[in-house]
């Protein structure tokens, strides 16, 4: 007699669908990206991202003490530099006063090695024109003048204690630059969560008010264009030639196509960011209540982790953690 065929019987009970879980979210797979303002005496809202703050120097503290606690893997900040502060060479980046690397050093000196301390190596934030690099006079951004200013920014990073660096602003040559400056320096062990897969979407706009950034125009002559995906691997083969100790692609939910492309060819943890635009979809939706908020927030984690990435940036993370542990 043929055997009935029933793949329904794995999925009868809540203990068995756990059981037999072929994807997991861990509270380790997570990092919570994080945004510290100078010049603000209380946490300061962002409109576009309900939930997510431009943090103080002591409420930054305390909500990344409460990240670890929940058994989140790691933190990636964003400086936020009073608008006085910025120029065109985006000096505050790499500056020791800079807001950025204050931050660094205070949560490195609050958690020790007891998280991921990770830093945006990109100068965006930092920069009167709002753009990820150096501008010549014809108002382009100067690849090789942009990767001259990372490496001061990678070294005042691994300085004030970061262990990862991420380069976000997509200049060909970043990660062997900042790899070599780093090693001449001596800082062998700091490592680089390279943005491999940066693309233009439309789906940064939030993050742009959470960094109170002055770009006018777009970054479409440096972030990759939504209809690439071969390109996307040469830039994640590039990178990972040049010294990458992880490889990101960015965003990741409109991206999962790219993120198992990454996950196939490299030989370094996959990282995806699910960024503001995608978490403010999500919140909006449910704060409507169109769908399950705690449901949609896991299938879109698990979603990600399925296609590939083993590290995840989201602004869920400490909330999800929390659950899941």
């Amino acid at each position: 007699m043929t055997p009935v065929i029933r793949p329904r019987r794995l999925r009868s009970t809540p203990a068995l669908r756990r059981l037999v879980a072929e994807t997991v979210v861990a509270p380790s797979d997570l990092v919570l990206p994080m945004f510290v303002a100078d010049g603000i005496d209380a946490p300061r809202d962002i409109s576009s991202m309900p939930g997510v703050v431009q943090h103080t120097f002591d409420s930054l503290r305390k909500a990344a003490d409460e990240a670890v606690r929940a058994g989140v893997g790691g933190l990636m900040l964003f400086g936020v530099p009073a608008p006085e502060d910025k120029d065109a060479d985006g000096t505050g980046a790499d500056s020791d006063d800079g807001v950025l690397n204050r931050a660094l050093r205070v949560l490195a000196d609050d958690l020790g090695d007891s998280t991921v301390l990770m830093a945006d190596t990109c100068l965006d934030e930092f920069t009167d024109h709002g753009h990820c690099g150096v501008v010549d006079d014809c108002g382009r951004v100067d690849n090789d003048a942009t990767l001259e200013r990372y490496v001061s920014m990678a070294l005042a990073q691994a300085r004030a204690g970061a262990h990862l660096l991420g380069p976000s602003g997509m200049m060909d040559g970043q990660v062997a630059a900042i790899r070599a400056g780093l090693d001449a320096e001596g800082f062998t062990d700091t490592g680089i969560l390279a943005y491999a897969a940066k693309y233009a979407s439309a789906f940064y706009g939030p993050f742009r008010e959470a960094v109170g950034s002055s770009l006018q125009g777009d970054r479409r002559t440096y972030q990759q264009d939504a209809s690439n995906r071969v390109e996307a691997l040469r830039e994640i083969r590039l990178d990972l030639e040049e010294g990458a100790d992880l490889v990101m692609v960015k965003p990741a939910m409109s991206y999962l196509d790219i993120v198992r492309d990454a996950a196939e060819i490299a030989d370094v943890p996959v990282a995806a960011y699910q960024i503001s635009g995608e978490y403010a979809m999500i919140t909006a939706a449910a704060e409507r209540g169109w769908i399950d908020r705690d449901a949609a927030i896991l299938e879109s984690l698990t979603s990600i982790k399925r296609a590939g990435a083993s590290v995840i940036l989201t602004y869920f993370a400490t909330e999800v953690a929390g659950r899941l542990a």
